[in-house]
């Protein structure tokens, strides 16, 4: 039961910090809510090390999904007549109140909370997991201008999050 409790505590302990970093990468995007690809970002930053295990041996350089994600957004606005190169007038805050996120970051936290029925811990693998099953979004299309296999990244995090740990 004490193993049980201490779990709980250390994924609430996991939660938070992926949702302040996804926030945080959101608001960087000029975002108020994160979405998926902010929670993927976030996960790479998570201390386990595990999301970015998935992505090198999936033969992905992980510091390259900031990059990719940001041409998504520029390629977004081409598209209807913007550009995208300009910084934002005003940093824009986190809103008041309680947290909240996009559609797809909701997504991730809806398959995390649905999977945690054990007591293994929560980590980065998790995440990068759900993201590599989603086909569409701005993480989807990340992920593809990468040269990313989904079903390979996924298959590899999903292996990752089964051993519990990133390896040494």
């Amino acid at each position: 039961m004490f193993q049980a409790i201490k779990s709980k505590l250390s994924n609430m302990s996991t939660i938070k910090l992926l949702c302040e970093r996804a926030e945080t990468y959101a608001l960087l995007d000029q975002q108020r809510e994160p979405g998926a690809e902010h929670f993927l970002l976030a996960a790479l930053d998570l201390p386990d090390g595990t999301a970015r295990l998935a992505f090198e041996q999936s033969g992905v350089e992980p510091d390259a999904l900031r990059a990719a994600i940001e041409r998504q957004y520029v390629d977004a606005l081409r598209l209807i007549g913007l550009k995208a190169d300009t910084p934002a007038d005003m940093p824009i805050s986190a809103s008041p109140g309680f947290y909240q996120a996009a559609s797809s970051g909701r997504e991730i936290m809806q398959e995390l909370a649905a999977s945690r029925k054990d007591h293994r811990p929560l980590l980065g693998a998790h995440v990068v997991g759900i993201v590599a099953g989603m086909s569409h979004g701005v993480a989807a299309r990340a992920l593809r201008a990468l040269g990313v296999d989904a079903v390979v990244l996924r298959s590899a995090a999903d292996a990752i999050a089964e051993n519990g740990h990133a390896k040494a």
